[in-house]
Order: structure tokens, then C-alpha cells, then sequence
């Protein structure tokens, strides 16, 4: 199906959504810190990023800008994954370049809904 850039500190939450996303027949990728993001996404060139916004080394805020701003990158849909759920946070995320924005903990089935409207994919019942 697709190659999927997951950009995500926590083991806990890489490995919860990578295995999911791989049982779906995705192909993922994964980056832990803001950096090797941006440097995975120039090389692997995937079909969607899922950020994590606190990273370590630069966070998503930062990293979503630069992938934005190359124009390798700049196409890529990226969904904006935050614990961060205050107000003003979703138009915070979108304002750095993030397509869509999902909260954590993570609701896997809401969160492949809109993998799926980006990649023009059904949504499996």
C-alpha cells in the first residue's frame, strides 16, 4: 500500500502504531527525533508523515517547517500527533504546515480515517 514516515520518540507509541499500520499492509519508516525526520523524508520520500510535535533534537513544530519549505517534501501530507489537545493547538499545528492534526492517546481507527483520506484509500470497516 503506502511508505509511511512515522516521526515518534516514544518506543511505546513507534511500536503500537508501526505494528497497526504494518498489519494494514502499510510499509513504515520510522524516525526518532525532528532531524532524522527531515532527513528520512528527503530519502525515502513517503506518501504521508505522522509527526510527533515534542521531539527531541527538533521538535515537529520545526521539523514540519523545514519539510514544508524543500521542495522534495513540501507535498507530503503530514498529520501533526499531539498530547497537546488545548485550544488552539489544532490551528497551531496547521499554521507550522501540518495537514491534519490527531491527539494522543492515539484512537487508531480515527487516525487511520484520515491516513486514508490522504492517501485516497476506503476506509476498511
Amino acid at each position: 500500500m503506502a511508505k509511511i514516515l512515522l516521526v515518534e520518540d516514544n518506543e511505546m507509541n513507534r511500536d503500537m502504531l508501526s505494528r497497526r499500520l504494518e498489519r494494514k499492509g502499510h510499509q513504515v519508516v520510522i524516525a526518532i527525533d525532528g532531524a532524522q525526520g527531515v532527513d528520512l523524508a528527503c530519502q525515502e520520500q513517503p506518501d504521508l508523515i505522522l509527526m510527533d510535535m515534542s521531539l527531541p533534537v527538533l521538535d515537529g513544530w520545526e521539523a514540519t517547517r523545514r519539510l514544508k519549505a524543500i521542495p522534495a517534501t513540501q507535498t507530503i501530507p503530514i498529520i501533526a500527533l499531539t498530547a497537546h489537545a488545548m485550544a488552539g493547538d489544532r490551528e497551531r499545528c496547521l499554521e507550522a504546515g501540518c495537514d491534519d492534526y490527531d491527539t494522543k492517546p492515539i484512537e487508531f481507527p480515527r487516525l487511520l480515517g484520515k491516513i486514508l483520506a490522504f492517501l485516497g484509500t476506503e476506509v476498511e470497516a
